[in-house]
C-alpha cells in the first residue's frame, strides 16, 4: 500500500472512531422523513473554490470579478491582495456587528430593567455591578443600587456610539498590551465607528493597501472581544446571575418522551431566560399536564442553549449543526429562536413533523415560522405565548424517536468562579494556576472554540484535538459550540481527568474540576480574555498576554463571528490556529502578513492553517513549550530538601 493511500485510510479510520454517531442516525431519519438538512445539501453544493480563497470581488456592479492567473485584477484594477484583505475585513465587521449588537440590545434591556421599564428583569448579581462601577470609574459610596446600575448602564451603552474615546474595557488589559495597541493606534474608538470604518473602506475605490486594511481589522475585532462582546457578558451575569458550576446533560437524549418539549435556540438570553421562568410556573405545568405532558421540559441549541446551562443547569440538546436534527425527533413541540447561526431551513424541516418554530427577534424573521415579537417591556406576556404554543401542540405530537441516553456535563466556569475555586472567599488569586503552570504539572492554556460543519465526520476535529491537549497536560477552556461537541464526548465532567496527562490530572483532581473549562456562550470569549489578563497580573508569567504558555484554536467553524473572535486573540498576542478553509489563502501577500508579519505588530499571529487536529497540537505544543523555554520554566527543577543551615542562609 502506497503512503498516500496509508495516510488516506488512517484519516479515515480516525474519522469513523471520533464520528457522532447520534448526528448521523438523525440525519439518517431526517432523509427517511424527506426532510433534508445540511448534510444533504453540502452533498448537493459545490462551494467556490475562488471565492473560498479569498479571490471573489462583488462590492461593484462592474463584477463580480475573479481573480486567477490568467486574470489577476479586477475591473477596477484591484489585486488579489486587496480584494482578500477586504474580504477577510469585512467578515470581522460582520462577526463584530453581530456580537455587539447582541451586546448593545443587553444593554437597552439592563437600562429599562433599572428604570422599571422592563419589569420582569431584575439585577441578580449585585456584587459583580460593584466591580463592573469601580472598573467603569463609577462611584458607589453611599448610593443606592438602582443609582449605580443606571450609570453603569449608560456608560456602557455608550462604547457603542461614541467616536473617539477609546473604548472603555480596553483598560482591563495588561498595560503592556495597552501600550502596543496605542502604539499602533488601534484602540477603538467606538463600537459602531470601527465596524462603519471597515465598510467604508472596504467600499470601490477606497482603501486598497492589504496591511492597512488588515490593521483597520485589528482595531474593529478590538471593539467586539474588549467592547460588545464584554458588555453582553458583564451586563447578562449581573442581570441573570454570574455562572458558577452547575452539572447538567447533553445531546438529543435529554428530550423527554413524556413531556412538552420546548428547545430555545440562538444566542440572545433575554427572550430564553424569561421562557425558562414561566415553563416552571406551576400552573403553566398544571395546563401541560392537562394535556396529557408529565410537564415541560427546555432544553437549548447552540449559544442559547449555554446561556441557560450557565445560569440554570438546563440541558443542551445539541449544537449549531444539530439544530434540524433535534426536529426530526418529532418529539419537539417548539422551537423558538432568535438571533444568529439559525438555519433558513427550519420551517421546511418543522412541516415535516408537528413542531412550531417561532422567532421572536425583528431582524431574524423566517417564511413559514410564527412570528411572536420579544418586547423587554413585556417579556413575560412573550413568552407565556410561546410555551403556551408547545403546550397546546403536544396533543398533535405522533410517533417520536429519542436517540440514546445523555452525557453528563459540568459548566460555569466564569472568571469569578475560577478565581474562587483556586483560592476561597477571602484568598481569590489566580496563583495556583500559575503556580502549576511554571512547575510544570500544567503545560499550558489553550482556548479551543469553535462552530462545526456538516460533513462526513462532524465535531470530530473538536473532540480529537482537546483529547490531545489534555493528555499532553494543556488545560483547555471552551465556548460556544465547541464546548457542546466535547460535552458529548464526556469531557466536560471532572472524571475525565483520566484522560489528562498526570500532572493535569493531579490538579484537576486536587482541585475538582474537568481538564476542559466550559466557560459560556461564543459572547463569552471575553471571559478567556479575562482570565488569560488575570494569569499575567497574577505574576511569574510575564507581563503581557503574549509571554504567557497559551493559545488559540478553531478546528471547526463557519460563521463570521469566529473571525472576528481569532482576530481580536490576535490582536491581544496570543497564537492563534484555525482549521480549513481560511478565507485568505489565495493571497500569498496577505496569508504571510496574517500568518508572519502582523506579529511584528501585536505579538500575536494567524498560524498557518491545519486541517489535521493531531498537527494542530503539534503546533500547539510547539508554540507553549517555546513561551516556557522563553519564560525560564521548561526544566523541571530538582527538589530540595533543605536543612537547618540552609534556611539560616535564605534572605526574605
Amino acid at each position: 500500500m502506497a503512503d498516500s493511500d496509508k495516510k488516506d485510510k488512517k484519516k479515515e479510520e480516525q474519522e469513523k472512531a471520533n464520528i457522532c454517531k447520534t448526528t448521523l442516525k438523525m440525519a439518517q431519519k431526517a432523509a427517511d422523513a424527506n426532510a433534508k438538512t445540511a448534510f444533504e445539501r453540502r452533498e448537493e453544493s459545490k462551494p467556490c473554490p475562488i471565492g473560498g480563497s479569498g479571490l471573489c470581488c462583488r462590492n461593484c456592479s462592474m463584477g463580480p470579478c475573479r481573480i486567477t492567473s490568467k486574470s489577476p485584477q479586477g475591473v477596477c484594477g484591484a489585486t488579489g491582495d486587496t480584494i482578500a484583505a477586504r474580504n477577510f475585513a469585512r467578515m470581522v465587521a460582520a462577526g463584530a456587528a453581530a456580537h455587539s449588537d447582541h451586546g448593545r440590545e443587553i444593554a437597552h434591556t439592563f437600562l429599562e430593567a433599572v428604570t422599571g421599564e422592563a419589569p420582569d428583569y431584575a439585577i441578580k448579581d449585585e456584587v459583580k455591578l460593584l466591580t463592573l462601577a469601580l472598573d467603569l470609574g463609577v462611584k458607589i459610596e453611599d448610593r443606592p443600587v438602582k443609582e449605580i446600575a443606571e450609570e453603569v448602564g449608560k456608560i456602557c451603552l455608550s462604547q457603542f456610539d461614541q467616536r473617539d474615546e477609546g473604548v472603555v474595557f480596553v483598560k482591563r488589559a495588561p498595560e503592556k498590551r495597552q501600550q502596543i495597541w496605542k502604539d499602533l493606534n488601534i484602540i477603538p474608538r467606538g463600537i459602531d465607528r470601527e465596524i462603519v470604518d471597515i465598510m467604508h473602506r472596504t467600499h470601490a475605490g477606497v482603501d486598497q493597501d492589504y496591511k492597512n486594511i488588515i490593521k483597520q481589522s485589528l482595531r474593529t475585532s478590538l471593539a467586539d472581544g474588549w467592547g460588545g462582546s464584554m458588555i453582553a457578558t458583564e451586563l447578562s451575569d449581573i442581570m441573570f446571575g454570574t455562572p458558577v458550576p452547575v452539572r447538567s446533560q447533553v445531546n438529543l437524549g435529554v428530550l423527554k418522551d413524556d413531556q412538552v418539549n420546548i428547545l430555545v435556540h440562538g444566542h440572545n438570553p433575554l427572550v430564553s431566560e424569561m421562557i425558562v421562568a414561566v415553563a416552571q410556573d406551576p400552573a403553566m405545568i398544571k395546563k401541560a399536564q392537562s394535556k396529557g405532558a408529565k410537564g415541560i421540559n427546555i432544553a437549548g441549541i447552540c449559544c442559547t442553549a449555554n446561556e441557560v446551562l450557565m445560569r440554570h443547569g438546563i440541558p443542551i440538546a445539541g449544537s449549531f449543526i444539530q439544530q434540524e436534527l433535534a426536529l426530526s425527533t418529532g418529539a419537539v413541540e417548539a422551537m423558538a429562536v432568535d438571533v444568529q447561526c439559525i438555519m433558513s431551513s427550519l420551517p421546511e424541516i418543522a412541516k415535516c413533523f408537528h413542531t412550531k418554530l417561532v422567532t421572536t427577534s425583528s431582524q431574524a424573521k423566517i417564511p413559514g415560522a410564527v412570528h411572536i415579537e420579544f418586547e423587554p417591556h413585556k417579556a413575560k406576556e412573550v413568552a407565556t405565548k410561546i410555551v403556551e404554543l408547545a403546550v397546546d401542540n403536544y396533543p398533535n405530537r405522533k410517533s417520536s424517536f429519542i436517540p440514546e441516553k445523555p452525557v453528563d456535563l459540568v459548566a460555569g466556569f466564569s472568571h469569578e468562579t475560577i478565581n474562587y475555586m483556586l483560592g476561597g472567599s477571602f484568598r481569590g488569586s489566580y496563583h495556583p494556576l500559575n503556580d502549576n503552570i511554571i512547575n510544570g504539572r500544567i503545560r499550558g492554556l489553550c482556548g479551543v472554540v469553535g462552530c462545526g460543519r456538516p460533513g462526513s465526520s462532524p465535531e470530530s476535529y473538536h473532540r480529537t484535538l482537546v483529547r490531545e491537549l489534555i493528555a499532553n497536560d494543556i488545560l483547555v477552556i471552551q465556548s460556544g459550540c465547541a464546548a457542546i461537541s466535547c460535552a458529548k464526548d464526556g469531557l466536560l465532567i471532572p472524571e475525565a481527568a483520566q484522560y489528562a496527562g498526570k500532572g493535569l490530572a493531579e490538579v484537576c483532581e486536587t482541585v475538582g474540576i474537568p481538564p476542559v473549562l466550559h466557560t459560556g456562550s461564543c459572547v463569552d470569549n471575553s471571559r478567556i480574555l479575562i482570565e488569560a489578563t488575570n494569569v499575567v497580573k497574577d505574576g511569574g508569567l510575564g507581563d503581557d498576554l503574549c509571554d504567557v504558555p497559551a493559545a488559540g484554536a478553531c478546528p471547526e467553524w463557519m460563521s463570521e463571528k469566529a473571525i472576528a473572535i481569532g482576530q481580536y486573540f490576535v490582536a491581544s498576542g496570543v497564537y492563534t490556529v484555525f482549521g480549513l478553509p481560511f478565507p485568505i489563502t489565495g493571497s500569498e501577500a496577505v496569508k504571510d502578513f496574517l500568518f508572519d508579519g502582523i506579529e511584528k505588530w501585536v505579538k500575536g499571529k494567524w498560524a498557518t492553517v491545519e486541517d489535521d487536529p493531531s498537527k494542530m497540537v503539534g503546533m500547539i505544543i510547539d508554540h507553549i513549550d517555546n513561551k516556557r523555554k522563553a519564560l525560564g520554566i521548561d526544566k523541571k527543577k530538582e527538589r530540595v530538601l533543605y536543612d537547618m543551615a540552609m534556611r539560616r542562609e535564605l534572605k526574605f
